[in-house]
């Protein structure tokens, strides 16, 4: 364990750590932040852009990410992971900000997978690789929160991958965008692809062997500096709604990742604000099944900042 005090005013969190740990990179730094690795004043802080102030003393539990880190299952009670339809061949969950989807060889933090595997034992062989990804069709990112449909069987599991790849399955989000768009609706089609420099999904220019990625977006409400957006996806890439909002200069609110430098959120939002609110698929009964759900009160409240 390692142990420092703050002697200065309004230092953020990683930062002030990268000054002290000069051997670990910022990005460790972060993971570490965000896995729960890091005390300030006896109290966990998972929020990499903590403010620190002078006196404030900071604890270091591991250093070691290799390790399997111990599962913060306190932080995501029952309450937290909303079942909003059990059927025989899926369910239909709401996920909150903050957890992830499944882990990986080298993500040992709980997951929501973790969560299912323990509520509903048979899908412990359903899915591609049911190893980290039981039942597991779609993901949403960490900070992101919404609907998700978990198949229960591999038949299901079939079923709604398919309809995933044939564009089928409807999916919609609320955004809270910086700035005013000056239209009242668009669509963003840059293909996105990970950059080899930064690790980050970015916007392309169009070329004939590029994925297509197609974000079609409509406002919502207007305020002062920001935009509210109903934002439909027809192609499913990894941060697809967060790339394309910074590629036409309105990032999404509380995205560190997919910021603009001289955008920030003043009120320190601890999440991303991106819901997935609309869910729209085809049972194996081939029965429409439609879902719609409310933004969670974190964010009503930001809005009414606002």
């Amino acid at each position: 364990m390692k142990k420092f005090i703050c002697k200065k005013d309004k230092i953020r969190l990683d930062r002030f750590l990268v000054e002290r740990l000069k051997s670990l990179s910022r990005s460790k730094i972060q993971h570490l932040i965000e896995d729960g690795q890091v005390k300030v004043n006896k109290q966990s802080v998972n929020k990499k852009h903590y403010w620190l102030n002078d006196g404030d003393r900071i604890e270091i539990l591991s250093l070691d990410l290799r390790k399997p880190l111990q599962k913060k299952k306190a932080l995501f009670l029952k309450k937290d992971i909303k079942i909003i339809k059990k059927a025989k061949d899926y369910v239909v969950i709401e996920k909150p900000s903050g957890l992830i989807v499944h882990g990986t060889r080298e993500i040992k933090e709980y997951s929501l997978a973790d969560y299912l595997l323990k509520k509903y034992p048979q899908i412990k062989e359903v899915g591609d690789d049911s190893e980290f990804r039981p039942g597991i069709v779609h993901r949403l990112d960490k900070k992101v929160s919404g609907l998700m449909v978990i198949a229960l069987n591999q038949d299901s599991f079939k079923d709604l991958k398919a309809q995933f790849k044939n564009r089928s399955v409807v999916k919609k989000y609320l955004a809270l965008v910086h700035d005013q768009m000056e239209d009242y609706s668009g669509k963003v089609d840059f293909p996105i692809e990970r950059s080899k420099r930064s690790g980050k999904m970015v916007a392309k220019p169009k070329h004939l062997d590029e994925k297509e990625a197609l974000t079609l977006w409509e406002v919502k409400e207007k305020f002062a500096h920001y935009t509210l957006l109903d934002v439909q996806i027809k192609t499913g890439r990894n941060h697809q709604i967060r790339a394309h909002m910074q590629a036409i200069h309105h990032p999404v609110v509380g995205d560190d990742l997919y910021n603009i430098k001289g955008y920030k959120d003043k009120f320190n939002l601890d999440r991303i604000f991106l819901h997935a609110y609309y869910l729209e698929f085809t049972d194996l009964n081939k029965e429409k099944q439609k879902f719609e759900i409310k933004l969670p009160e974190k964010l009503k409240n930001f809005i009414k900042k606002l």
